[in-house]
Parts: structure tokens; sequence; C-alpha cells
């Protein structure tokens, strides 16, 4: 992290925002010992004459606030979000590079624990029906599993062992017509960390920009199980070490159109 000496004012308000107490002013003007610093960047932020950069990262990411280009109205946003819907009807229509870019841009600057900024992306486009394929095989062995060790335990999941048993079986008489996994969406994006809050965050961000460029997605809770453990999709994603999938986005144009909102249990709240 750098000060420009000749912009900074010391004024001392990168001092009282640096959470890891790491900037002190010497002789008027505002220095970063980069001893405890995380680069979580908010002296550049705060800093009213710019003055503060960083080797690390690419500062041309970094914008000026002005109100008309970073403001949203708080009843708008909530509007937004109360109308969002899991979609499982795509077009038979490609997503644009730019649009998945601008999705991933939304996870990309999405807050991490410790700034750790240890989310990455899959985009998977050109061999989805190949992950396809693994992944409803590997759900159909799981269903046939579980359905041979009924227990106590396993009995409430009965319902879903069948469920991946008929997919899979529907899907292999007929691919196109059949596909209950990704519904021949034409994208996906798999979130991965080693962190699940992290990873959860950044998709939950990713949503919303996926929704305001005209798209629409669910997330496949399925496919996140079938990888688990598979060393043959492991393989074809690329997924090394401790890295897993903790979303993925099934990306496509929707092809159903939506009138109004719909309700929600009240929530659940406690004032202590």
């Amino acid at each position: 992290m750098n000060v420009n000496s000749e912009k900074c004012v010391g004024c001392g308000l990168c001092v009282k925002d640096c959470f890891p107490n790491d900037i002190e002013i010497v002789d008027g003007k505002a220095k970063i010992n980069n001893v405890k610093c995380f680069k979580c960047g908010h002296c550049i932020a705060v800093c009213p004459k710019g003055a503060v950069s960083m080797d690390e990262y690419n500062m041309e990411d970094v914008k000026d606030y002005n109100e008309a280009e970073f403001s949203i109205d708080a009843d708008t946003l909530l509007n937004f979000i109360k109308f969002r819907r899991t979609i499982r009807q795509f077009k038979n229509k490609d997503v644009e590079t730019e649009k998945i870019s601008k999705i991933i841009e939304a996870g990309r600057f999405t807050q991490t624990g410790t700034n750790s900024q240890n989310v990455s992306y899959i985009v998977v486009k050109d061999n989805i029906d190949q992950l396809k394929e693994m992944a409803l095989e590997s759900l159909n062995i799981r269903g046939e599993e579980l359905l041979k060790n009924l227990n106590p335990q396993t009995l409430p999941f009965k319902r879903y062992a069948q469920m991946w048993i008929k997919m899979y079986n529907e899907y292999k008489e007929n691919p196109k017509v059949n596909d209950k996994l990704f519904f021949n969406a034409a994208t996906l994006i798999l979130v991965v960390s080693d962190s699940q809050v992290n990873a959860s965050l950044a998709s939950s961000n990713m949503e919303l920009m996926t929704n305001a460029q005209g798209l629409g997605t669910f997330f496949s809770g399925f496919l996140t199980l079938a990888a688990q453990g598979n060393e043959k999709i492991r393989d074809l994603l690329g997924l090394e070490g401790n890295k897993e999938i903790v979303t993925c986005m099934v990306v496509g144009y929707p092809n159903v159109k939506y009138a109004r909102t719909v309700p929600r249990k009240d929530a659940s709240i406690s004032w202590k």
C-alpha cells in the first residue's frame, strides 16, 4: 500500500478507518506500515484526495463515487428482490460472454472474510452435456444405494432417491426432452471456494446481476451433491485440493414471464 505524499493532506481519515491499525500520521502525512494490512482498500476508498494506491491489485478498478451512478432507491431494490423467481424454463439461446463476465464481476466485488478473496468461478458451456450425464449417473448411483439401505435416518430422502433414478432413466431415453437437471439451459456458473460463506455471499450478488441483465437462474443443489467425492467430475472441472463447488448457477434466457410477486412466511424476528 502506497501513499502519495504530495496529494496527502494528513486529514487522518484513513487512520480512523483502518481496522487493523496499520496506518499512522508521521510529519503530517499518512504512513501505511504494511505490517498488519490485509489490503481491504478502505484507505483508498476514504481518502478525499485519492492519495492512496496499491501495487497488488489493478487500480483501474477504482471509480470515484457519484450519486447518480451509485445510488439505488431502497423500495425499488426491495421490489426487485421480491420479484425474482427461480427459473426452470429457458429459451434455446446462448448467453453472451459479456453478460457472464458481468455476473462474475458482481461476485468478484462481494465481501469476503478477512478479505481472503478465495472465491473462483468455472463457466461450463462446451462441456455442459458431458457434465450433465456424469452428474445424472452420480445421482442415479446415490439413489440406488440409498434405496438399498433405507433406515429411519435415510427414509426422509427416499423421494429424492426415486427422483434421481427417474431423472437418469428418462434422460437416457431422450436427452433433449428429458433434461430435469439443467433444463436445457445454455450456461452454468459454478462458484467454487473452501469457504461456504464467502461463496454463498458472492452467489447472492451474482443472482441479482443475472436478473438485472434479463437472464434467469436457479441454483442446482443436485449438481453440487453429484460432484461431492466424484473424481471424474472434479477432473473434468479442474477442481483441486480442498476447493468445492458451493453453488451451481444454471443460467439462461427465461422462457416464462411472471406478473407479480408471491407471499412469504412472516419473518421470525427477536428484538433484544
